[in-house]
């Protein structure tokens, strides 16, 4: 059973997404807040597995909010969720720590997934975000190095990932599952797995989520 606390100030989201997740039987709401500070606090005296965190918030906002959850307990994993799509409010997110992040657009499935992948350790990251992220990336590899800066192509070799592990985390950052990840390389899914956790081992994250912010911070693609 995965358990749920759900921090969002508006009323209607907030029970919105309480009915959602509580149609799955194996998600149960822990709690509910409306305030940045209280869902810190309730993080840290419930422990839920999950946290679905707005962006703005009373108090302190929800990126804030995820940097004191991290902090105190890593093993809480926290979801964004918002209407924001602005870019530094995504990298911020998950610079503070966080395992995904949603957009109150997605699906009542689109949610339960994220939910459930993030709960797994695997990360989550909305199509519409995956795309922010990408376009970032692109830009960022793109632009013409300045006497003193390191390459981009440097960068990669710093972390010591090979071609092949490159190529694996570019279909990441596409949003690629392993299986289709494992189809698109023609390689197993076992296979596939194993460059995965290399590639989180190399780069000292812990999700797929982490590893996308990771390579868009770097320029590793």
């Amino acid at each position: 059973m995965v358990r749920v606390l759900i921090v969002e100030d508006h009323d209607m989201a907030r029970m919105g997404l309480s009915v959602i997740l509580s149609k799955n039987p194996n998600i149960e709401i822990a709690d509910m807040s409306a305030d940045g500070q209280e869902g810190v606090d309730k993080a840290l005296a419930l422990e839920p597995d999950v946290v679905i965190m707005d962006i703005v918030l009373p108090t302190i906002d929800g990126i804030e909010a995820t940097k004191k959850i991290k902090l105190a307990n890593s093993r809480i994993k926290v979801l964004m969720y918002t209407s924001r799509e602005d870019e530094d409010d995504i990298f911020d997110s998950f610079q503070a720590g966080a395992d995904g992040y949603i957009t109150k657009g997605a699906t009542s499935e689109q949610t339960v997934s994220a939910v459930l992948a993030v709960s797994e350790g695997a990360g989550w990251l909305d199509p519409a975000i995956a795309k922010v992220v990408l376009t970032n990336i692109r830009r960022t590899t793109s632009t013409p190095q300045r006497r003193g800066e390191i390459n981009y192509k440097l960068g990669k070799n710093l972390y010591g990932l090979t071609e092949r592990e490159m190529e694996v985390l570019a279909l990441i950052v596409d949003g690629l599952t392993n299986p289709q990840i494992a189809e698109k390389l023609v390689i197993t899914i076992s296979t596939t797995k194993t460059h995965v956790h290399s590639i989180l081992q190399k780069l000292y994250v812990g999700t797929r989520a982490k590893a996308i912010a990771t390579a868009m911070k770097e320029g590793l693609v």
